[in-house]
């Protein structure tokens, strides 16, 4: 055996580990430039002229000259081409721009709205987790009944709809018994009803998959050994089968997350919040281009900063996966 061989294997784990980071930066930058690229035309079919959203919208009255001028001053004049590689250079600095309608740097409008946004979803995607393992665990192996609600409960919470949820919820708690205030005040009370019309929806597609993997997480023979040394059927959910419940749940976060962005759009407009939800419809509303590409672009960061959070936790949490991917 040469002196260098037993360094061989952590030399090609590292190896191994350095192309895994390498594809994910690549994938990373991938996604930013699709979305950047996507957006800029998409916003560019809405009907509409940019140089009169620049001077007040169609309201305004301005004359032929001032739009001619902004036209120039802004690049509008120029090809589409020329356009979007000045919009791609620009992102390539940093350089987000300035909103056509608030006259403020995007990046320190961002900057005020993100915080709410996020809490409202991380907030929602913790409930989610938390109604979908409870469901999960309580409609497996209790015999066909109790599948049968489970699977019931799971479809009908997958496909509500934010806007009926959120009417339906507003109608009971607020209208109705009081509990709750209506819109966003600010405070904890004023959370609850967005974050339980963001969370119920997703709880239901994600108690659909971990249930799955509870089923099969049942059938090995470590649940076998497990029962055979006297644990009971609670016992062995919680030491066993639980975590191989909440790995497909860890692999969607990513995902769930993304979701949940897209979601607020329609919560943070019906309750009246403060986030990127709301400034998106807005900007998107009055032709705000430099907003409308903020927004997307900063959520389709988060979106891909969340799902190399979930591969690192997958790995950690899965000792299949780490085994597969030093081979």
């Amino acid at each position: 055996m040469t002196r260098g061989s037993p360094a061989d294997p952590r030399r090609q784990r590292r190896g191994r580990t350095i192309r895994h980071a390498g594809l994910l930066v690549a994938g990373a930058v991938f996604v930013m430039w699709a979305v950047a690229t996507l957006t800029f035309f998409a916003i560019r079919l809405i009907p509409g002229d940019p140089a009169q959203a620049i001077l007040g919208g169609p309201g305004s009255q301005a004359s032929q000259e001032a739009l001619d001028q902004v036209r120039r001053d802004y690049g509008l004049d120029q090809p589409l081409l020329v356009q979007y590689l000045a919009m791609l250079g620009r992102l390539l600095t940093g350089d987000l721009g300035s909103s056509y309608a608030l006259k403020v740097p995007v990046a320190d409008l961002l900057g005020a709205q993100l915080g709410g946004t996020m809490l409202l979803a991380l907030l929602s995607l913790v409930l989610a987790w938390i109604l979908a393992l409870g469901l999960s665990l309580w409609s497996t192996g209790r015999g066909r009944v109790s599948t049968a609600v489970g699977e019931g409960i799971e479809l009908t919470a997958a496909a509500l709809p934010h806007f009926w949820l959120a009417a339906v919820l507003i109608a009971i708690f607020s209208s109705g018994l009081g509990w709750l205030p209506p819109v966003a005040t600010g405070t904890p009370a004023g959370l609850v009803l967005p974050v339980v019309t963001l969370a119920v929806p997703l709880a239901g597609f994600l108690a659909q998959v971990m249930r799955e993997s509870l089923l099969d997480a049942m059938q090995q023979p470590f649940v076998v050994s497990a029962r055979a040394r006297g644990e009971s059927t609670t016992g062995v959910r919680l030491r066993h089968t639980v975590r191989h419940a909440a790995l497909p749940g860890i692999s969607l976060s990513g995902w769930a997350l993304g979701w949940l962005l897209s979601g607020a759009v329609v919560v943070e407009t019906i309750f009246a919040m403060p986030g990127l939800g709301r400034t998106l419809l807005q900007a998107v509303t009055l032709r705000d281009i430099p907003v409308v590409t903020g927004v997307v672009l900063l959520i389709a960061l988060v979106y891909v900063l969340m799902t190399v959070l979930t591969d690192v936790s997958s790995r950690i949490a899965d000792p299949r996966l780490r085994q597969e991917a030093n081979r």
